[in-house]
């Protein structure tokens, strides 16, 4: 379970997603703005949901 999400803004259309300090998802990946079902599996994944 996610205790907190803290949303930054980036410069320059930058859209990263980092978990624990560890990146696990950027804007460069699909070349476009993700959808929640782009990113949501990588948190999960990534805090063992």
């Amino acid at each position: 379970m996610i205790g907190a999400l803290e949303v930054v803004p980036g410069a320059n259309g930058i859209f990263d997603v980092h978990v624990d300090g560890e990146l696990v998802f950027e804007k460069k990946m699909l070349g476009r703005y993700p959808e929640p079902d782009d990113v949501l599996p990588l948190v999960r994944a990534a805090i063992g949901a």
